[in-house]
């Protein structure tokens, strides 16, 4: 086992890509890690009468998280801070880290009543249910061809 002093892994302060030249290796988060490229995976189902959406949010709490809907856009943000504190028996800090960060997405869904967008959040999941829109018939043509 290696000392906690290298990240998640051995390689991956060795193999880092500060100035961003190549773009096939994917940067570290420091607050999500090596997997900050997969949050917020998201899933859109249509029934019927609605979109639904259901969008991975692991080990965020309900309070972290805020649902806006403006100008047509849906937006879901997610902030959080994350304390770990390593002591050894004295009680002196070998390592001590404090990160917090935010992430957010949007989705272009019209114009929605705000009443009538239902979400929830549950096992780590935001479940967001968007009504369908009734669609607007566009007006019929009254210019005449002329042969």
């Amino acid at each position: 086992m290696l000392p906690s002093i290298f990240g998640e892994n051995l390689f991956d302060d060795f193999f880092r890509d500060d100035f961003g030249m190549f773009p096939s290796f994917a940067g570290r988060n420091p607050l999500y890690g090596k997997h900050a490229k997969n949050m917020m995976k998201t899933d859109v189902r249509e029934t019927e009468d609605s979109y639904e959406l259901d969008i991975d949010l692991p080990g965020f709490k309900k309070e972290d998280l805020t649902v806006d809907l403006k100008d047509g856009y849906l937006t879901i943000q997610a902030a959080k801070s994350l304390d770990r504190d390593n002591q050894d028996k004295n009680g002196k800090y070998i390592r001590q880290e404090r990160y917090s960060g935010s992430m957010s997405r949007s989705f272009y869904v019209g114009e929605i009543p705000m009443e009538a967008v239902k979400a929830r959040f549950e096992d780590g999941i935001l479940r967001v249910s968007l009504p369908k829109m009734q669609k607007r018939e566009l007006p019929k043509p009254t210019t005449i061809c002329i042969e």
